[in-house]
């Protein structure tokens, strides 16, 4: 008799785990593969058997995200030709994120990660005592320096049109440094809410898709985007790590500002219904931005960037190992690394966000993983929402643009 679980609505395809043999294995998603108490993490593989092969043995090992060893299965499977069966294994852990291995004997069926438990990850705030008194200089910095706005149109017809008008911004931000982006305005006058978009790392610059119904900005922060230098690297994670009050980062938050500052400029933009959102590093700026500028009124950060360094570098290697190889290039001691890097980590300005923040959370992510984005949204203390997608890695997709998009006019709309 077949046993067919009725749980079967999140699946990975049937695979072939050996040529050899026509042992055929199905994931599946039980719980969208993040579990709450009391519930414990539970592995459960739909083995099918479409030959005479008497059995196989399958393994399954559990390691932490950081790459610790915890539990290892093994069980051998046996099948009727023609039948299938489900195989099942539970097990404990504590909050956090984990990393799922099958194999049949020696031959890899599936590699993924799942969760347990992800706001009761304890990440505590490193900062420095003069953590704040570091922010609240950098601003009085960038509020002397005159931003010198040019508004220039685009008098291309395929973007300036009769439903919006586009825009070149150059502006001028921390240190005289001259930063841009892109503008976009409905062409029907009225005062409208406004969008910022921080890019990610070392994304180019696209156009803003037009609303009409919001202004959008897509900011390139200082030589990234449309001021990418071609004649430099674009390891901007490790220019003047030596010095925080060098560091590309110190400058780059500023740039997030001026932004702000930017679109509270204008006539057209109503200041209350400002919003922001971004990707990646585009994420973490988001966030940074939110925490060092409370005109925004809610935000939408995606699997953000530069979280929990200590831990980061245990979980991924790249691009973490450019910060670690240049930490020896310059022989700085993991002591001055770290408290380096303390002034620029997104979790110790998660405190001072004030509005309401939906992030997104692409479970499989391998470049920002989902316990560095929880360590910072964990120490959030205003109105917070997250969306964790299971199969999604460094990316968030249409599911999570139709979210985003709901919950910012929620907001941009809210009496």
């Amino acid at each position: 008799m077949k046993r067919i679980l009725t749980l079967l609505l999140f699946v990975a395809l049937f695979v072939c785990a050996n040529s050899q043999t026509n042992y055929q294995y199905r994931i599946v998603q039980t719980s969208d593969w993040v579990y709450y108490s009391p519930q414990n993490p539970t592995i459960e593989i739909v083995v099918k058997n479409s030959d005479g092969v008497a059995s196989q043995i399958l393994k399954v090992n559990v390691s932490k995200d950081t790459k610790e060893h915890l539990y290892f299965f093994s069980q051998t499977v046996s099948v009727p030709k023609g039948d299938s069966s489900v195989v099942q294994f539970t097990f404990n852990v504590e909050p956090g994120f984990y990393r799922v291995n099958i194999a049949e004997d020696n031959a890899p069926i599936k590699d993924f990660n799942i969760g347990y438990e992800p706001t009761k990850i304890i990440s505590p705030a490193d900062n420095q005592p003069d953590f704040k008194e570091f922010w609240n200089n950098a601003k009085q910095e960038l509020a002397q320096v005159d931003p010198e706005y040019k508004v220039i149109a685009i008098k291309d017809t395929q973007f300036n049109n009769k439903a919006r008008k586009l825009y070149l911004v150059k502006m001028k931000s921390l240190g005289g440094v001259e930063i841009e982006g892109f503008y976009s305005v409905p062409a029907k006058k009225g005062v409208y809410p406004a969008e910022i978009h921080y890019m990610g790392y070392d994304s180019k610059p696209w156009i803003p898709g037009g609303y009409d119904d919001r202004i959008e900005f897509v900011l390139s922060t200082r030589n990234q985007g449309l001021l990418k230098d071609t004649d430099r690297d674009n390891m901007w994670l490790t220019w003047g790590l030596d010095n925080k009050d060098h560091y590309y980062y110190r400058g780059a938050f500023m740039d997030l500002i001026r932004a702000i500052d930017f679109i509270a400029s204008r006539p057209e933009v109503d200041n209350t219904r400002i919003v922001a959102e971004g990707g990646s590093q585009g994420g973490a700026f988001t966030l940074a931005a939110a925490a060092l500028d409370s005109r925004l009124k809610a935000i939408a950060p995606s699997v953000p960037f530069l979280s929990d360094y200590p831990d980061y570098f245990k979980i991924v290697d790249w691009p973490g190992n450019w910060l670690m190889d240049k930490q020896r290039e310059i022989g700085m001691t993991d002591e001055d690394f770290y408290k380096t890097l303390s002034y620029f980590d997104i979790k110790n300005f998660a405190g001072w966000i004030t509005c309401p923040v939906l992030m997104c959370v692409g479970l499989q992510d391998d470049i920002c993983p989902p316990h560095t984005n929880f360590s910072g949204y964990n120490l959030i203390k205003s109105e917070k929402y997250y969306n964790i997608y299971p199969n999604q890695a460094h990316s968030a997709g249409l599911e999570w643009w139709n979210a985003k998009e709901e919950f910012l006019k929620r907001h941009i709309y809210a009496k």
